[in-house]
């Protein structure tokens, strides 16, 4: 797994044991749902605290494919290596 998404899953583990009070193993493999028992309330404060710990957004559309803990963490990790879109303003000539 890349430095990246370490970093992501590091990010995970904290924000599901601390914020959410898990207390078991949060492993890649792990279902959000079914293993870690996220209900839509959790899996929105995991997305949130994500957001603002890496500044980067995401959407309805990412969440698609996400069904697994290594899914979220490559999904992150992605978000963090695109570079950002230019605003309006820095498009104009």
């Amino acid at each position: 797994m890349a430095e990246p998404e370490l970093e992501v899953l590091a990010e995970i583990h904290r924000i599901v044991t601390d914020e959410l009070e898990w207390k078991g193993a949060v492993e890649p493999g792990q279902d959000l749902v079914r293993d870690l028992q996220l209900d839509s309330l959790g899996l929105t404060v995991l997305a949130v605290g994500l957001e603002n710990r890496f500044r980067i957004r995401l959407s309805e559309e990412d969440a698609q494919g996400v069904r697994t803990v290594g899914d979220l963490a490559r999904l992150v990790a992605r978000r963090v290596a695109a570079p950002a879109e230019p605003l309006a303003e820095e498009a104009l000539p």
